[in-house]
């Protein structure tokens, strides 16, 4: 071997060395890439990035462009992708823990949905190792409201609507006021809105702005019935398969994101509602008569969840109101 080709040889080798080093990640997530969940997911990755000198790459996938919202955790949970977010609360069919945060009128501020997050976190975090995933970070959703085509001053009025609903919870009230409950995915809401296969949506004033609702629907009434999570998690092994400082860059990154998302989610509810208002919609409270109705349901919803959710359920419900 000559020197040139000993000295190319050694290059090679170094790159070959430098490319293994380097781990890529696929994100896929629900959410525009506007959308304040995707842009505190961006800078997760930014900071992964920073921090990891680039050991770590992730690259994200929004509005559902690589899998749909309802296979996300399954892509995960078999390493189709390595790392994820979905809105928890979608698989409360599968179990009725993930559902906790949207059990209604349970915890409607952010300071009462963080204390939720902190009584529930346990019992999430031990159902997503035994499905071979690690549970990274929450950010909630603003608190969820009503969208309609015409007004609604009682629960008689919301009868016959054809309501869009994305979780066992939703689908569940529409039953409970009368409506036809329609499972829409958020990246499929506008166009199911547009071309009239719903006319109610139960959601945040979010994807309300998102979606342009003002667009199809001219009330939101401001119910803050709850404060549903979106769940940031990996795929076990590939998260073990990362060396010790990766693996803190990771956790670091996901507390700060964590932090950061729930402080902007709070701060952007106000803006949400004001850009609803602004392009002409209706926004205000459900009157009094109509918010008792719909406690009613919210009591009715609590009573069923924890008979479902058993002594795992009772408990989160206990520690949560304790605190």
């Amino acid at each position: 071997m000559t020197r040139i080709q000993a000295l190319l040889a050694a290059v090679g080798l170094g790159t070959a060395l430098c490319a293994g080093a380097q781990t890529k990640w696929d994100m896929p997530t629900a959410y525009p890439a506007t959308n304040f969940h995707t842009e505190n997911i961006t800078q997760f990755v930014a900071d992964v990035d920073k921090a990891t000198g680039g050991k770590l790459k992730i690259t994200v996938h929004p509005n559902a462009s690589l899998f749909k919202a309802n296979e996300i955790k399954r892509a995960v949970q078999t390493d189709q992708a390595q790392i994820g977010e979905v809105l928890i609360s979608a698989y409360s069919n599968e179990d009725p823990v993930f559902g906790v945060d949207s059990i209604p009128f349970l915890a409607t501020s952010y300071g009462d949905a963080a204390k939720l997050w902190k009584a529930s976190r346990k019992a999430i975090d031990e159902r997503f190792a035994k499905q071979g995933m690690r549970v990274l970070y929450a950010v909630p959703w603003p608190p969820q409201g009503i969208y309609s085509s015409k007004p609604l001053g009682s629960l008689a009025d919301m009868k016959g609507l054809k309501m869009r609903t994305y979780n066992p919870a939703t689908s569940r009230i529409a039953e409970l006021a009368g409506a036809q409950p329609v499972t829409i995915q958020a990246s499929e809401l506008a166009q199911a809105m547009a071309t009239g296969a719903v006319n109610a949506n139960i959601t945040s004033g979010a994807t309300g702005y998102d979606t342009k609702a003002w667009e199809q629907v001219k009330y939101f009434y401001d119910a803050q019935a709850w404060l549903p999570k979106n769940i940031v998690f990996v795929n076990e092994k590939e998260f073990s398969a990362l060396d010790k400082a990766t693996q803190d860059a990771v956790l670091k990154a996901a507390a700060d994101a964590e932090a950061r998302g729930w402080k902007t989610s709070e701060e952007k509810t106000k803006w949400y509602l004001e850009q609803l208002a602004k392009n002409g919609m209706t926004v205000a409270p459900p009157v009094p008569a109509f918010a008792g109705e719909l406690k009613k349901i919210g009591d009715t919803m609590t009573s069923e969840w924890t008979k479902q959710a058993g002594p795992d359920g009772q408990a989160i419900v206990d520690a949560y109101r304790k605190m």
